[in-house]
Protein backbone atom coordinates (compact mmCIF):
# COMPACT_ATOMS: atom_id res chain seq x y z
CA UNK A 1 0.00 0.00 0.00
CA UNK A 2 2.43 2.34 0.50
CA UNK A 3 4.10 2.52 -2.83
CA UNK A 4 1.08 1.23 -4.83
CA UNK A 5 -1.43 4.58 -4.74
CA UNK A 6 -4.01 2.74 -6.89
CA UNK A 7 -4.28 0.06 -4.85
CA UNK A 8 -7.54 0.95 -3.38
CA UNK A 9 -10.91 1.03 -4.94
CA UNK A 10 -11.53 4.19 -3.94
CA UNK A 11 -9.48 7.45 -4.04
CA UNK A 12 -10.77 10.55 -2.97
CA UNK A 13 -9.27 14.03 -3.28
CA UNK A 14 -10.28 16.59 -0.81
CA UNK A 15 -10.61 19.85 -2.47
CA UNK A 16 -9.69 22.94 -0.76
CA UNK A 17 -6.90 23.49 2.08
CA UNK A 18 -7.13 20.84 5.17
CA UNK A 19 -5.00 21.96 8.24
CA UNK A 20 -2.20 18.96 7.85
CA UNK A 21 -1.57 19.42 11.64
CA UNK A 22 -4.26 17.24 12.39
CA UNK A 23 -3.41 13.90 12.85
CA UNK A 24 -5.68 10.18 11.87
CA UNK A 25 -8.36 11.16 14.25
CA UNK A 26 -8.84 14.71 12.70
CA UNK A 27 -8.44 13.72 9.40
CA UNK A 28 -11.19 11.09 10.20
CA UNK A 29 -13.57 13.35 11.57
CA UNK A 30 -13.49 15.80 8.27
CA UNK A 31 -14.41 13.14 6.19
CA UNK A 32 -17.12 11.70 8.51
CA UNK A 33 -18.43 14.79 9.85
CA UNK A 34 -17.97 17.22 6.36
CA UNK A 35 -18.29 14.66 3.35
CA UNK A 36 -20.11 11.96 5.25
CA UNK A 37 -18.21 8.87 3.15
CA UNK A 38 -17.49 5.49 4.61
CA UNK A 39 -13.81 5.31 5.81
CA UNK A 40 -13.66 1.88 6.01
CA UNK A 41 -14.47 0.43 2.37
CA UNK A 42 -11.29 0.50 1.14
CA UNK A 43 -10.97 3.86 0.40
CA UNK A 44 -8.09 6.26 0.56
CA UNK A 45 -8.49 9.94 1.55
CA UNK A 46 -6.00 12.69 -0.13
CA UNK A 47 -5.70 16.11 1.85
CA UNK A 48 -3.48 19.14 0.76
CA UNK A 49 -2.62 22.00 3.14
CA UNK A 50 -1.60 25.67 2.47
CA UNK A 51 1.35 24.58 0.84
CA UNK A 52 1.43 22.66 -2.90
CA UNK A 53 4.54 20.61 -1.91
CA UNK A 54 3.24 17.99 0.13
CA UNK A 55 -0.48 16.05 0.89
CA UNK A 56 -1.20 13.52 3.19
CA UNK A 57 -3.67 10.72 2.58
CA UNK A 58 -5.47 8.61 5.07
CA UNK A 59 -6.36 4.62 4.54
CA UNK A 60 -8.28 2.00 6.48
CA UNK A 61 -6.11 -0.94 5.76
CA UNK A 62 -8.37 -4.03 7.40
CA UNK A 63 -6.52 -3.54 10.84
CA UNK A 64 -5.91 0.29 11.42
CA UNK A 65 -5.37 3.51 9.58
CA UNK A 66 -2.53 4.61 7.84
CA UNK A 67 -1.22 8.09 7.92
CA UNK A 68 0.81 8.59 4.62
CA UNK A 69 2.89 11.82 4.57
CA UNK A 70 4.24 12.52 0.78
CA UNK A 71 6.87 15.79 0.21
CA UNK A 72 8.01 17.00 -3.03
CA UNK A 73 11.19 18.26 -3.33
CA UNK A 74 11.28 19.35 -6.78
CA UNK A 75 7.82 20.69 -7.97
CA UNK A 76 4.29 21.14 -6.82
CA UNK A 77 0.61 20.07 -6.99
CA UNK A 78 -2.14 21.41 -8.80
CA UNK A 79 -4.81 20.41 -5.75
CA UNK A 80 -8.39 21.94 -6.31
CA UNK A 81 -8.46 25.11 -4.23
CA UNK A 82 -12.07 26.08 -4.97
CA UNK A 83 -14.31 24.49 -3.56
CA UNK A 84 -14.43 22.53 -0.63
CA UNK A 85 -16.09 18.97 -1.44
CA UNK A 86 -14.25 15.30 -1.60
CA UNK A 87 -13.89 14.00 -5.26
CA UNK A 88 -13.61 10.59 -6.44
CA UNK A 89 -10.40 10.17 -8.60
CA UNK A 90 -9.97 8.33 -11.60
CA UNK A 91 -6.94 6.11 -12.26
CA UNK A 92 -5.87 9.25 -14.97
CA UNK A 93 -7.14 11.72 -13.10
CA UNK A 94 -4.53 10.17 -9.72
CA UNK A 95 -2.09 9.43 -11.85
CA UNK A 96 -2.07 12.88 -13.31
CA UNK A 97 -1.97 14.52 -9.71
CA UNK A 98 0.90 12.79 -8.53
CA UNK A 99 3.33 14.23 -11.24
CA UNK A 100 1.81 17.41 -10.47
CA UNK A 101 -0.56 18.01 -12.72
CA UNK A 102 -4.24 19.05 -12.54
CA UNK A 103 -6.06 16.14 -12.08
CA UNK A 104 -9.38 18.18 -13.05
CA UNK A 105 -8.17 19.72 -16.27
CA UNK A 106 -10.56 22.38 -17.71
CA UNK A 107 -10.50 23.21 -21.22
CA UNK A 108 -9.39 26.36 -22.44
CA UNK A 109 -12.25 27.88 -24.81
CA UNK A 110 -11.23 31.28 -26.60
CA UNK A 111 -14.65 33.56 -27.61
CA UNK A 112 -14.37 34.30 -30.77
CA UNK A 113 -14.58 37.93 -31.49
CA UNK A 114 -17.36 39.57 -33.96
CA UNK A 115 -16.49 38.92 -37.71
CA UNK A 116 -13.82 36.73 -37.52
CA UNK A 117 -15.77 33.49 -37.92
CA UNK A 118 -14.32 32.96 -41.62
Amino acid sequence: MLINWHAPRHVYLVCGKTDLRKGIDGLAIVIAENYGLELYDDSLFLFCGFRNDRFKGLYWDGEGFILLYKRYENGHLKWPRTSSEARLLKRQELANLLKGLNPFPTPNVHKAKPGNLY
